[in-house]
C-alpha cells in the first residue's frame, strides 16, 4: 500500500472557490501525523534536505508567513536539495521547496510569496477533494506495482507524474494566490513580489524553452506543470497586489538580505547524484558514464536517473554492490524483485564487453489481462565490486534505442572526472564599464547570456550600474572578484 499512500500525501492541499479573506487557518491533528510521518520518505524520494545556511533562512522566513496566516508554529519549511524549479506543501504544513527555486527568484519577498503561496494551499482546506483526484488519477500507475508487486516499476511506470509534477485547477491556483498575496501583505512584505515571483517562473520557463527545444519533456519547468502560469494570472496578482492599498515599492523587498543569503549555493546537480548533461549522465565519484539516444530524456533523483524516451519507452539507471554470485547474481536479483510472482517469460542473458566491462542484458515478457510489457535489465560490473544497471520497460518487439543505450555504458578517464565540477551562485558587483555581456561570459552554463538575464530578471536593453550586485553561476574553487559581500 506504500505507493498508495505516497500518492494521496503528494498532494498540494488545494483551495476551491469562495472568499479567500473568509478562510481561517487550521490544522487537523490527524493531518499533523500524517505529514510528519512521510516527511522523511518525501525528502528520501526528492533528493533531500539541503543544508547549510540557505534552510536556516527559509525555516526563519517560513516562520514569518505562517505567523501571518496564524499558524505560527505550526508548518515545517524545507529546502530540498534538488535542481528542479518547485515548491509544494501536503496537509500538516509541511512546505518544500527547491534549491532550484531558491535561486531564481531575486529577493527575499519574491520567495516569501512562494511560502505564502504555499501556505495559501494549506489554508485552502481542500486536501480531501485533492486526494481523491489523485487517488483515481493514480490508479492506473499503481497497478502496474500491484501486478509485479514491484515498487520499482511503480516508480518507472509513473515517474512523468510522481517527480514534482501535482497538479491544480485554475481556480485552486487564483485563491491560493489571494491568501498568499494576503499574508505576504500581514507580514510586511511587498505584495506586488508575487507578480515579480511569477514573472521570475515564466522567465525560466522560457529560458529552458530557448535552450533545450529538442527536449520537450525538459522545457517546461516543473513548477510551472504544477503551478501553471499565465500572462493573465501574473496581471491578475498585480491586480490583487494593488488592492491591498501598498503602491509598488512601498514595502520592502529586502533584495540585499536575499542576495546575501544565496550567495554560494549549489547551482544545478549534486555531485553525491551525479551530472546529467543533456541526454549525458556522468558521476565523477562512481567513475561511470552514458548517453541517452535522441529524443531521449534524463532526470536526476536520489533514488535513480529516470529515462523516457519515445513509444511510451521508459526505464531507470542505478546501481548496487556485486554480490558473491557475480553479474548472474546481480541481474538475477533484480529480475526477481521486479517480477515477484508474476507471469514472465524471461529469454536467454547476452553476455557482452561494453568499453571493457563487463555486461550482461537480460529481456523478459510480462503478461497480464491488459496485454504484454517488454521489460529489459543491462548488468554491468564496475570497479570496486560495484555493479550498475538500466532497467527499461517498452513495447514487446524491442527497439535499437535500447541497444545504443545499453552500449553508451562507459568508465570515465581522470582527465573528465577532473572536468566535472560542481557550481555555485555567486553574487558580485558590476564594475565600472561592466555590461551584461561581460557579466555573462563569466557566467558557466548552457546559452550564458540567456541565464543571466534569467536568473536576474533583466531584459538584454536593461544597462547595469557600477556596484549593482547581481548573480553568476561560477564553478567550485574559482575564484570570484568584486565580492557583494
Amino acid at each position: 500500500m506504500r505507493p498508495i499512500l505516497l500518492a494521496l500525501v503528494l498532494c498540494l492541499t488545494a483551495c476551491g472557490g469562495g472568499d479567500p479573506a473568509a478562510r481561517t487557518a487550521g490544522i487537523e491533528e490527524s493531518e499533523r501525523q500524517l505529514g510528519a510521518e512521510q516527511h522523511p520518505q518525501l525528502l528520501a524520494e526528492f533528493g533531500g534536505a539541503h543544508p547549510g545556511p540557505e534552510a536556516a533562512y527559509l525555516k526563519r522566513l517560513g516562520g514569518k508567513i505562517a505567523g501571518a496566516a496564524d499558524l505560527e508554529g505550526q508548518c515545517t519549511f524545507t529546502l530540498v536539495n534538488s535542481d528542479v524549479v518547485n515548491a509544494f506543501a501536503v496537509p500538516g504544513c509541511y512546505i518544500y521547496v527547491t534549491r532550484g527555486l531558491m535561486g531564481i527568484v531575486n529577493s527575499e519577498a519574491e520567495l516569501a510569496s512562494v511560502l505564502a503561496h504555499e501556505v495559501g494551499h494549506i489554508v485552502g482546506d481542500h486536501g480531501e477533494r485533492q486526494q481523491k483526484r489523485s487517488f483515481w488519477r493514480g490508479l492506473g500507475v499503481i497497478a502496474v506495482g500491484f501486478f509485479t508487486g514491484s515498487e520499482t516499476l511503480t516508480r518507472i511506470a509513473g515517474q512523468a507524474a510522481q517527480y514534482f509534477t501535482l497538479r491544480y485547477s485554475r481556480n485552486q491556483e487564483y485563491e491560493s494566490d489571494d491568501l498568499g498575496i494576503r499574508y505576504l501583505r500581514a507580514a510586511g512584505y511587498d505584495p506586488h513580489a508575487a507578480a515579480d515571483m511569477l514573472a521570475a517562473l515564466a522567465a525560466q520557463e522560457r529560458y529552458m524553452t530557448r535552450t533545450r527545444q529538442r527536449d520537450e519533456a525538459k522545457s517546461i519547468p516543473e513548477w510551472a506543470r504544477t503551478h501553471p502560469l499565465t500572462e493573465n494570472r501574473i496581471q491578475r496578482a498585480r491586480d490583487r497586489a494593488g488592492e491591498t492599498g501598498a503602491a509598488p515599492g512601498a514595502l520592502p523587498e529586502n533584495e540585499a538580505a536575499f542576495l546575501s543569503e544565496v550567495d554560494g549555493l549549489l547551482y544545478g546537480d549534486d555531485p553525491e547524484q551525479g551530472f546529467v548533461i543533456g541526454r549525458r549522465f556522468a558521476h565523477p565519484i562512481m567513475r561511470i558514464a552514458f548517453e541517452a539516444p535522441e529524443r531521449f530524456t534524463l532526470t536526476n533523483s536520489p533514488q535513480a536517473i529516470l529515462i523516457e524516451g519515445p513509444d511510451a519507452l521508459r526505464g531507470e539507471f542505478g546501481g548496487g554492490r556485486l554480490p558473491p554470485e557475480g553479474l548472474e547474481g546481480y541481474a538475477s536479483g533484480i529480475l526477481e524483485q521486479l517480477l515477484g510472482d508474476a507471469p514472465a517469460e524471461i529469454g536467454p542473458a547476452e553476455a557482452l564487453r561494453i568499453d571493457g566491462v563487463r555486461a550482461l542484458v537480460v529481456p523478459a515478457l510480462v503478461r497480464s489481462q491488459q496485454g504484454a510489457v517488454q521489460l529489459s535489465v543491462a548488468a554491468y560490473e564496475g570497479p570496486g565490486g560495484a555493479a550498475y544497471h538500466f532497467i527499461m520497460v517498452s513495447q514487446p518487439g524491442g527497439t535499437a534505442a535500447l541497444a545504443k543505450l545499453f552500449g553508451s555504458f562507459r568508465l570515465l578517464g581522470e582527465d573528465e572526472i577532473r572536468s566535472l565540477r560542481p557550481r555555485l551562485i555567486r553574487v558580485v558587483r558590476a564594475a565600472p564599464g561592466d555590461s551584461i555581456r561581460t557579466m555573462a561570459a563569466r557566467t558557466t552554463g548552457e546559452n550564458p547570456l540567456d541565464l543571466f538575464l534569467m536568473l536576474n530578471g533583466r531584459s538584454p536593453e536593461q544597462p547595469l550600474e557600477a556596484g549593482e550586485p547581481v548573480k553568476i553561476v561560477t564553478f567550485a574553487g574559482r575564484s570570484i572578484s568584486s565580492p557583494a559581500r
